[in-house]
């Protein structure tokens, strides 16, 4: 039924019938209704009002802009809860499917993505900055699982002009069972897609998982880290990096595009620096070790510059090799 009603959306905005999308259910409706409105492009509104709106929405919401609202009571006849619920949803859809169009930009920039974290946010911060004044227009993804798997969805897709995928900490926690984790293709898409890309190790110094009460019973011993309230980091071990590094380099072979990867020899992350609770030289050896060992560089370029990855003058290093890849300066 789910691909009954995808085929059947799909058509309707195919044939300028449709201008959002509104649906209501519990865990089968949503099931239904969201794999079809996935199928519609970003900007088109699609809002489904559900009852599995809370937990993981994951599988529901998958790389897209679709909105999970709420019920708060179950979907099973008129209320005072539910009247005002629905007619919320409602009143948004309206207004989203009325709102003006924005300008188009009659000039479109060369589209480059990029990869980003709390702990290395600086970096990108001037990157980005850097990109855009060599005219660019650069999307920033957070690598929570759903930044990574977007970004490598863009890239297969052929939308993408380049990628400064600094942040490939979600490689981590899909190796150690983190809450992040992007699957096994991550890191691939560019390469598959003959993408230029400049790579690097951000914050392959850390697993994340939720608040500290939900760390594995295994990892209760390990250096852990509150980030936030609802966020815990684990520091990974130099074994763990070894890994990494290893599967890192793997990735990046079989790149048939222009490939760059940059080590940040004094940090992978702003809590990966001297004086810092994730600093350890010995796992950052390891990871700079297996890379050494692992990479192809007759393919695949290697950079390494004594800072660590916030340092501004690595920020412009990569921002300009990647400009140089994309022009083939």
């Amino acid at each position: 039924m789910a691909t009954v009603a995808a085929v059947v959306v799909s058509r309707l905005y195919d044939a300028g019938r449709l201008d959002g999308a509104l649906a209501l259910g519990g865990t089968g409706g949503t099931s239904i209704a969201t794999r079809a409105f996935r199928e519609l492009p970003l900007g088109v509104p699609k809002i489904v009002v559900s009852t599995a709106a809370s937990g993981n929405t994951a599988d529901f919401v998958g790389e897209t802009d679709l909105v999970l609202m709420p019920s708060v009571v179950d979907i099973a006849g008129l209320n005072r809860i539910s009247t005002r619920i629905l007619a919320n949803a409602a009143a948004a859809m309206a207004d989203l499917v009325s709102a003006a169009p924005l300008p188009v930009d009659e000039s479109p920039r060369p589209v480059v993505a990029a990869s980003m974290f709390g702990v290395t946010t600086p970096c990108i911060t001037r990157a980005r900055a850097r990109l855009e004044t060599l005219g660019y227009e650069v999307l920033v993804f957070h690598m929570t699982g759903t930044g990574g798997r977007t970004l490598e969805s863009l890239a297969a897709q052929g939308l993408l002009a380049g990628v400064l995928d600094a942040t490939t900490t979600e490689l981590a926690d899909e190796l150690v069972g983190g809450i992040f984790s992007a699957g096994p293709d991550r890191l691939s898409a560019a390469g598959k897609a003959g993408l230029p890309q400049v790579v690097s190790v951000g914050a392959l110094d850390m697993v994340n998982f939720g608040p500290m009460d939900t760390v594995p019973d295994q990892f209760k011993d390990r250096n852990l880290y509150v980030h936030n309230p609802i966020t815990t980091l684990m520091r990974t071990t130099a074994a763990e990096n070894t890994e990494l590094g290893t599967r890192l380099a793997r990735r990046l072979n079989a790149a048939t595009g222009p490939t760059s990867l940059f080590l940040p020899l004094r940090g992978v992350s702003a809590i990966d620096v001297d004086g810092a609770p994730f600093r350890d030289e010995a796992a950052d050896h390891a990871l700079f070790s297996a890379i050494h060992d692992g990479l192809d560089t007759q393919r695949v370029e290697l950079v390494e510059m004594d800072t660590d990855i916030n340092d501004d003058r690595f920020a412009d290093a990569m921002a300009d090799r990647l400009h140089q890849l994309i022009t083939k300066e």
